[in-house]
């Protein structure tokens, strides 16, 4: 039962309209929507659980947890605004304690106790941004167009 954890960015910069008149936001949840009916074609999608998790400030950035069902998913990702500032690290943050909490209340993580190496999970993180300046608590970063080389270059 893979967890599929959608982390939007909602920042001011998304409502940005693209050469067809649509807003940045608009798109990435377009991109979702069409994730998700690709996925439900698959016959092993059955155990899949998803979140939906924004940059805005916790708690307020989890929309949909991964007990929630599917019209509740669907129904706050239509619902999603932008507004606020392209804080990826504190949302990143969130979405990875979101995720090891999800692994303590399902018995994987036993913390004192060891690990059950046989209980296997996994997890992927999809993050749609516009990589627009990133935001932090002293400022702007001045260079904003840098995080995908640097997770390329740190993966390969």
């Amino acid at each position: 039962m893979p967890i599929l954890l959608f982390l939007l960015d909602t920042s001011a910069s998304m409502n940005q309209r693209t050469y067809l008149g649509t807003t940045y936001l608009d798109v990435a949840k377009g991109a979702v929507e069409v994730f998700m009916k690709l996925r439900a074609r698959d016959p092993a999608s059955r155990g899949d659980r998803y979140m939906l998790v924004t940059f805005d400030d916790p708690p307020y950035g989890v929309k949909a947890g991964w007990k929630e069902n599917h019209a509740t998913f669907m129904c706050e990702l239509k619902n999603l605004q932008a507004s606020g500032l392209t804080t990826l690290g504190h949302a990143l943050r969130t979405a990875f304690d979101l995720l090891n909490l999800n692994r303590l209340v399902s018995g994987i993580d036993n913390y004192g106790q060891g690990r059950n190496p046989f209980f296997l999970e996994p997890s992927v993180i999809i993050t749609i941004t516009d990589g627009n300046k990133l935001t932090h608590s002293s400022g702007v970063l001045a260079t904003h167009r840098c995080f995908y080389s640097v997770c390329r270059h740190s993966i390969a």
